[in-house]
C-alpha cells in the first residue's frame, strides 16, 4: 500500500474520499455501527453567524473575504453573502463523503471548503444536489442512484479544467479519526487520472483518490500553514 494511501485512510475526511473505509476494516465496521442512519436534521445545523465564519476560514481572507457564502438550513443551502471574486465557501457535512463511507451520517463533521470559480460552477453542484437528496429523506443507496441518474441525464455540468478548492481551516472536523487533519488544497479532474498526476507514488506529495460516484479524481496536496497564516508546526498539528 503506498504511504500516501495510508495517510488518506487515517482522516476518513468528508471531502470526497471513497477508499478510506476500505483500508481499515475494523474501524470502518465500528463507525458503521455508530452512524447507521441519518441523525435528526437539527444535529447537522449551526447558528448562521458561526457557520459563515467557519465557511470563510477555509481559505486565506484574501480569498474568502470576497467569496460567496452559503449556509445549511432545513431545506438545503442558501446564499447569505454575495461575493465578487467567483469563489464559493460553505461548510460541508458528512454526506460530502461517498455513500460507502461509514461516517456518511456523522453529525459532528464540519468541513469548511472554498471553491475557486471553476469548481464553484461545476463541482460544488454535486454536493449541493446530494444535500437535496439527503434532506428529501433518500437512503444512501437512493442517493447514489439519483446522483448517477443526474450525471447520465446531464443535469450536472461537465467539470471545468482548473477546478480546485481550499480546505485550510484550523476548525475543520473531517471525521472522528482525522478530526482537524491537515490544511490542504484539492484539485478535481474528470475520470480516473491518478497516474497522469503521479498521485500516490513513493515520495510524491500528491494524494489521489478516484471517486466513481462523482466521476472525478480528487488530488490533495498538504500545505504547511492554516488559512490564518499560522504554521502547522506552531499550531502543533
Amino acid at each position: 500500500m503506498p504511504k500516501q494511501a495510508v495517510k488518506l485512510a487515517v482522516p476518513g475526511f468528508v471531502a470526497l474520499t471513497l477508499s478510506a473505509c476500505m483500508l481499515w476494516h475494523p474501524p470502518a465496521l465500528a463507525r458503521e455501527a455508530m452512524y447507521p442512519s441519518m441523525a435528526p436534521v437539527s444535529q447537522y445545523l449551526m447558528p448562521e453567524k458561526a457557520e459563515i465564519a467557519l465557511a470563510r476560514s477555509a481559505a486565506p481572507s484574501s480569498i474568502s473575504a470576497d467569496a460567496t457564502v452559503m449556509v445549511l438550513g432545513r431545506e438545503g443551502y442558501t446564499t447569505v453573502a454575495r461575493g465578487k471574486n467567483g469563489f464559493l465557501c460553505f461548510v460541508e457535512r458528512s454526506w460530502g463523503s461517498a455513500t460507502t463511507d461509514p461516517g456518511f451520517w456523522n453529525p459532528k463533521v464540519r468541513g469548511p471548503i472554498c471553491f475557486n470559480p471553476a469548481a464553484a460552477r461545476t463541482f460544488a453542484p454535486i454536493y449541493l444536489m446530494k444535500t437535496r437528496f439527503v434532506l428529501a429523506g433518500k437512503s444512501k443507496e437512493g442517493i447514489a442512484l439519483a446522483l448517477a441518474s443526474a450525471f447520465d441525464k446531464k443535469d450536472l455540468p461537465a467539470l471545468e479544467p482548473g477546478a480546485m478548492c481550499y480546505m485550510m481551516s484550523k476548525e475543520q472536523y473531517l471525521g472522528d479519526q482525522g478530526k482537524h487533519w491537515h490544511p490542504h488544497l484539492m484539485f478535481f479532474v474528470s475520470g480516473a487520472a491518478t497516474k497522469s498526476w503521479g498521485g500516490n507514488l513513493l515520495n510524491s506529495p500528491v494524494i489521489a483518490t478516484n471517486d466513481p460516484e462523482e466521476r472525478a479524481t480528487i488530488f490533495m496536496v498538504w500545505v504547511d500553514q492554516w488559512s490564518d497564516g499560522d504554521s502547522t508546526l506552531q499550531a502543533g498539528r
